[in-house]
C-alpha cells in the first residue's frame, strides 16, 4: 500500500462546539493549554475502564466530547498516526484499542474525498477536526414503509474546522463526511464507542 505521512497544518484554531447537543445539556468546556494528546488518550482509557462501552454504568457521551473539545490539535502528537493512501477516499489508523468496545482512530482524509451515506451499527462516533475541513451531511432515518428506494431526507449540513467536534449515532441519523477542498487532505480523531465488543482492526 502506498503510504505517506501527513504534513503539518499551520495554526490551528481554539474554537470548541458540541454539535447536535442540546445546549443546555452540553458540558462545560474550558480550554487548557497544556492538555496534551497523551493526557487525552490516557483520561478516555481512565473513564472508560477495562470494559466500558457506550452503555455502560454512567457512561455519559458528553464527558467523551468535553475530553475530546478540550484537547488543542497539535500535528507534532499524532502525525505519526496520520498514514495516507492517496488510491483510497481516506484511511483509518489505529490510535487506541481502548478496552475491545471503544477505539480511537486518526482518519486521513484526501481532496474531495469522502465516505459512503452510513449508519453506525448502534455504535456512537466522536469526530475531532485535527486538520483541514470536513463537511458532514446527516439524513433522516428511512421509513422502512416508504421502501429502500425512497430518497433521503437531509436533516442537516455542517463544515467543521479544525478543532470542532462532532457527535453521531444512529438516533441522530444516516450520514456522510467528506473533505471539501480541493488540495488539502483533512485529518480527523474519531473516538467509536459500542454496546458489544469491536471487531478488531486491521492496521
Amino acid at each position: 500500500m502506498a503510504s505517506t505521512m501527513f504534513a503539518s497544518f499551520p495554526g490551528t484554531a481554539a474554537s470548541y462546539t458540541t454539535s447536535h447537543l442540546n445546549k443546555d445539556s452540553a458540558p462545560l468546556l474550558v480550554e487548557e493549554d497544556n492538555y496534551t494528546f497523551e493526557q487525552l488518550v490516557h483520561d478516555l482509557r481512565s473513564y472508560l475502564g477495562s470494559s466500558r462501552g457506550i452503555d455502560g454504568e454512567n457512561v455519559d457521551h458528553k464527558v467523551l466530547i468535553a475530553f475530546m473539545s478540550k484537547y488543542a490539535s497539535n500535528p507534532k502528537d499524532w502525525s505519526r498516526f496520520a498514514r495516507n493512501d492517496v488510491s483510497k477516499n481516506y484511511t483509518r489508523n489505529l490510535v487506541e484499542d481502548i478496552n475491545g468496545r471503544a477505539n480511537l482512530l486518526v482518519l486521513v482524509w484526501n481532496p474531495q474525498k469522502g465516505s459512503p451515506i452510513h449508519d453506525h451499527a448502534d455504535a456512537h462516533c466522536i469526530m475531532k477536526i485535527l486538520g483541514g475541513e470536513l463537511n458532514e451531511v446527516i439524513y433522516d432515518t428511512p421509513d422502512p414503509e416508504r421502501g429502500h428506494d425512497a430518497p433521503l431526507t437531509v436533516k442537516q449540513e455542517t463544515t467543521y474546522k479544525t478543532d470542532e467536534v462532532a457527535y453521531i449515532c444512529d438516533q441522530i441519523g444516516l450520514h456522510r463526511v467528506m473533505n471539501p477542498q480541493k488540495d488539502q487532505v483533512a485529518v480527523s480523531l474519531h473516538c467509536k464507542l459500542a454496546h458489544s465488543p469491536l471487531k478488531p482492526m486491521v492496521v
